[in-house]
C-alpha cells in the first residue's frame, strides 16, 4: 500500500518558502505544517519573520505563534505535533504541506526520528551554564565535537542550546545524539516526503537577507525584543534565537546599534549557508530556482505534478 504523500518546501532563510507555500496550498487544496523553531513563539512576530495574520488567513497554518518564550519545546514534541497535524489534514482529504527551514524539525520527520526527550537534568545544565560563563562557549563546543563530531559539524560554535544538548543527551544516555538518530532512523516513516528545495543565486540571497533585516529593524525589533524581555522572566531557547541574542548584547552595551544590525546580518547569511548544506543531504529532494519571481508559476506547476 502506497503511503500518503506529504509535500516540503525547506530553503534557507529569506529564499521565499512562505510565499510560495501558501499559493500552493490554495492551488492544491493543501493546509500548511510550520517547520521553523522560532515561529512557534507567541510575541516573537518581527524577528522570526513569522507569517502575518494576513497570510494567515489565506492559507490554514499550524505549530506557529503557539508556545510561550518562557517554556521548553523540544524537537520530540514537534515531531509528535506535526504527525498528529498531517494526519488530520490528510483525514479531511487535504494535503499537508511541510514549510520552514528548521533543519532539526524536518529531519524528525522525513527519517522518522525519535530525538530522544531527555529530561533536562537541571544541576548538570546549571553546571554547563556556569562553566560557559567562566571558560567560554567555545570550550564546551569542543568538549561536543569530541563527543559526537556528526552532530557538531551541523551546528554553528555560537549555537549554545545545541552544544549543551549535545553534552546532556551524552551525560543523561551515555549515546550520542547520532547513535540515537541512528538507531531511530531504521524504524522508517509513515509518510512518502516529496522535497523541495528553494535556491537563488548565492549573492541574491544575502542581498534578500540583509533587506530583511533592515526592514526588522524597522519594523521594531529592538521593541518587540524589549515588550518580550518585561512580559516573561524566563527564555530556555527563545532569546537565544537569531535576531534577539543580537538585540539584547545590544541592551547589555556590548554592541553599538551599527554593530548589532551588521551582527545581525552576518549570523543570518552564516546560517543560510549552513541550511544549504543540510539540505544538500536530502539525497531526493529537488532544488527549484526560486531567484526569480516569474519562475513561481513554473515551480507551481513542478510541485503540482509531482
Amino acid at each position: 500500500m502506497d503511503k500518503p504523500k506529504v509535500i516540503v518546501i525547506c530553503g534557507p532563510t529569506a529564499s521565499g518558502k512562505t510565499s510560495l507555500g501558501i499559493k500552493l496550498a490554495n492551488k492544491i487544496n493543501g493546509e500548511i505544517v510550520s517547520c521553523d523553531s522560532m515561529q512557534i513563539y507567541k510575541d516573537m512576530d518581527i524577528g522570526t519573520a513569522k507569517p502575518t495574520k494576513e497570510e494567515r488567513a489565506q492559507a490554514k497554518h499550524y505549530l506557529v505563534d503557539f508556545v510561550s518564550p518562557d517554556k521548553r519545546y523540544s524537537v520530540a514534541d514537534y515531531k509528535k505535533d506535526a504527525e498528529e497535524i498531517i494526519e488530520k489534514i490528510l483525514k479531511e482529504g487535504k494535503f499537508p504541506i511541510i514549510v520552514g527551514g528548521t533543519g532539526l524539525y524536518l529531519n524528525s520527520l522525513v527519517y522518522g526520528i525519535e530525538y530522544p526527550n531527555v529530561e533536562t537534568d537541571l544541576e548538570y545544565r546549571q553546571k554547563l551554564e556556569e562553566r560557559v560563563n567562566k571558560e567560554g562557549l567555545e570550550k564546551l563546543y569542543l568538549e561536543a565535537k569530541q563527543i559526537d563530531e556528526l552532530a557538531t559539524i551541523k551546528i554553528s560554535p555560537n549555537d549554545k542550546k545545541r552544544i549543551l544538548r549535545i553534552l546532556e543527551i551524552y551525560h543523561s544516555t551515555g549515546k550520542t545524539k547520532t547513535q540515537m538518530e541512528i538507531e531511530s532512523r531504521k524504524k522508517g516513516t509513515k509518510y512518502d516526503y516529496k522535497i523541495f528545495v528553494l535556491n537563488m543565486d548565492r549573492e541574491k540571497l544575502y542581498d534578500r537577507i540583509n533587506k530583511r533585516v533592515d526592514i526588522m529593524i524597522e519594523q521594531g525589533l529592538i521593541n518587540e525584543v524589549e515588550n518580550i524581555k518585561n512580559k516573561y522572566s524566563n527564555f530556555p531557547t527563545a532569546m537565544q534565537g537569531l535576531g534577539y541574542k543580537e538585540v539584547i548584547e545590544y541592551f547589555n552595551k556590548e554592541l553599538t546599534k551599527e554593530e548589532m544590525i551588521e551582527k545581525i546580518k552576518q549570523e543570518s547569511r552564516r546560517y543560510a549557508k549552513r541550511q544549504i548544506t543540510w539540505f544538500k543531504s536530502y539525497e531526493n529532494a529537488i532544488w527549484l530556482d526560486a531567484s526569480n519571481e516569474n519562475n513561481v508559476g513554473i515551480i507551481l506547476e513542478e510541485i503540482s505534478e509531482k
